[in-house]
């Protein structure tokens, strides 16, 4: 019972070829299209709207140099927004459940900010390093430390997607299985663990598109650092 739990993480396979390739690209075929009209129609408006505001967030502390990321990163959170709630649906595979994946996404980027703020600011870049007012006793120590804590940030940005998104999907595995079996022998409290379930299915709704949030928005911090 438990192998089939963690079942759902294994990327599906059909004729021994891994389909993770479709499940990433084919949410691309499902945003609105901009029209050439003067006019949109109320989808491409509020998309429009909602990416706009989320831009000027996104943005708002960063310098001219910065403003340079803003299609990558709302390209990468729309992305990751349409990947998770799709995974949300039945019989379906969730692509950011696979810590790789995530992977692939968090170190190039990281890696990119940490190149941009040694290329155009390396004193300042290096001086993160070694907080101001460092005893002298202490340099060696906290100039490891401090580098083994950049190295570890692409690490905790993919762990912390893929631990989130698996958790979720889980427990709605979980308590779904738990109805099934409560239903024949005690039906109201498969009705109350049923209710619980759709509660619990809304929240991951909600995590699903905060943590593509947190994911770009953590990616601009380290971007903000370096630019």
């Amino acid at each position: 019972m438990m192998v089939s739990f963690f079942d759902q993480f294994a990327s599906p396979l059909y004729l021994g070829i891994p389909l993770i390739a479709i499940a990433i690209t084919l949410p691309w075929v499902l945003y609105p299209t901009p029209s050439s009209r003067w006019i949109n129609n109320r989808l491409i408006t509020v998309q429009g709207w909602l990416i706009n505001r989320f831009t000027n967030q996104l943005m708002l502390p960063l310098n001219m140099g910065g403003h340079k990321w803003a299609l990558l990163l709302v390209s990468l959170m729309i992305f990751l927004i349409t990947i998770n709630m799709l995974g949300l649906l039945p019989y379906t595979f969730t692509p950011t459940t696979q810590l790789s994946l995530n992977m692939g996404f968090a170190v190039p980027l990281w890696l990119a900010t940490v190149i941009i703020g040694m290329r155009n600011q390396p004193t300042v870049a290096l001086g993160h390093l070694l907080p101001e007012g460092t005893p002298i006793p202490l340099i060696p120590v906290l100039i490891i430390i401090e580098t083994i804590s950049l190295f570890i940030r692409p690490l905790a940005l993919g762990v912390r997607l893929t631990a989130n998104l698996t958790a979720g999907h889980l427990l709605i595995q979980l308590i779904a299985t738990a109805v099934f079996v409560l239903l024949p022998m005690m039906p109201t409290v498969a009705i109350l663990t049923a209710t619980v379930l759709f509660l619990l299915t809304l929240l991951e709704v909600a995590v699903a598109m905060i943590q593509a949030y947190v994911f770009v928005l953590i990616l601009s911090l380290y971007l903000q650092e370096n630019v």
